[in-house]
């Protein structure tokens, strides 16, 4: 079962259909390849601490997914953009800038902008 207190280790993919995991995996390439994306996003957001080809799967099984969403509503796709991720997160996105600029050797204040 590979999982211990809830905790899932990494496996092995299930065997499925011999035909649609090559053209899932291109599609996730090409996909991850496209500018301002959330497919892209995710895949860079993978990639850098899972590996590419782990990323690559995980973006060909959100192709999946969104997929069964279409046609189970009956709906096109949305695409969420690029930065749904940064949207998601904004304080956590910050904190990453203030530490990378700190460890350049810059000091860093922030002050918020008044709404418009």
């Amino acid at each position: 079962n590979e999982e211990s207190a809830g905790k899932r280790r990494r496996r092995r993919i299930t065997p499925g259909n011999p035909w649609l995991k090559p053209t899932l995996a291109q599609a996730a390439w090409a996909a991850s390849h496209t500018k301002n994306s959330y497919l892209a996003s995710q895949y860079r957001r993978l990639a850098g601490h899972r590996g590419r080809k782990r990323a690559l799967i995980a973006v060909g099984h959100s192709i999946l997914v969104i997929f069964y969403h279409m046609l189970k509503t009956g709906t096109s796709y949305t695409d969420l953009g690029g930065d749904f991720f940064d949207r998601l997160q904004p304080e956590r996105l910050t904190r990453y800038y203030v530490k990378r600029l700190e460890r350049l050797g810059h000091k860093v204040t922030l002050e918020s902008r008044a709404a418009a």
